[in-house]
């Protein structure tokens, strides 16, 4: 299902499974070298968290034992249950425990207390629904929350410092201005709705989106702001050994 290399799977080339049933990968470079930062969108029923599970295992698996992986779930619903009880998995109020820590590992090692380069990771599904909510609470320390992920976005390549980010929208309350731009990995799933595309895609791109019409799990990735894809999310067929894969890492 997986293997061990920079090279990502995300999925399948869109065009080539429709038109020649062949299944040609698309695949993004994560090794420190890119900005493998990624920003996964997709409303309900998209297939954003069917991608958003292999996509974590995936990262898993090819970062090797040393890598370090927190997730942050803040509807804590039933697509994630079974990561429940790991010790690194933080659920609804305490998802922000998850950023702190991360942001703590990524200060350190920038300070050069921690020399350190093993990958670490962070991944936050449904990260503009828990800023939303914060913001409605305290903005004040909404907005340090999202100065911490701007930080690490901008900082993390060099530090072996990866943030993973699910949202249904991304709108501009929950991503500073140009926030949006440092993610080296921008995946949209499902029934397009124009204004996600356009936040998101550059305006060069969307003459070429034309009227394409994605079902669940079929979409567009943009890869380092410059290189589009159309993809089919590849199926699972073992999740049972797709989920382990998740408990592991955030368990060892």
């Amino acid at each position: 299902m997986m293997t061990c290399s920079d090279n990502l799977l995300i999925g399948y080339d869109y065009d080539a499974w429709y038109g020649y049933a062949d299944k040609i990968p698309i695949t993004t470079d994560i090794s420190t070298k890119t900005n493998s930062q990624t920003l996964i969108c997709g409303m309900s029923g998209s297939g954003k968290s069917y991608l958003m599970n292999q996509y974590f295992a995936r990262l898993c698996m090819q970062g090797g034992k040393d890598a370090k992986v927190y997730f942050a779930d803040f509807k804590q619903d039933d697509t994630f249950a079974y990561l429940r009880k790991c010790p690194r998995y933080y659920a609804y109020d305490k998802s922000i425990e998850a950023l702190d820590i991360v942001y703590e590992i990524l200060h350190n090692r920038q300070s050069g207390e921690d020399t350190s380069h093993n990958p670490v990771m962070l991944i936050w599904d449904e990260y503009m629904a828990n800023i939303l909510a914060l913001q409605g609470i305290d903005k004040k320390k909404a907005d340090g929350i999202m100065r911490k992920v701007s930080e690490i976005l901008m900082l993390g390549r060099s530090l072996a410092v990866r943030l993973v980010i699910s949202c249904q929208r991304p709108d501009a309350a929950a991503f500073p201005t140009g926030s949006r731009l440092n993610y080296g990995v921008i995946i949209i799933v499902g029934a397009p709705i124009r204004s996600i595309y356009e936040m998101l895609i550059p305006k060069e791109y969307m003459d070429k989106i034309g009227n394409r019409q994605f079902k669940t799990g079929e979409g567009i990735a943009l890869l380092q702001g410059a290189e589009m894809h159309y993809i089919k999310v590849p199926v699972i067929r073992n999740e049972t050994k797709m989920q382990k894969i998740c408990i592991d890492a955030l368990t060892r």
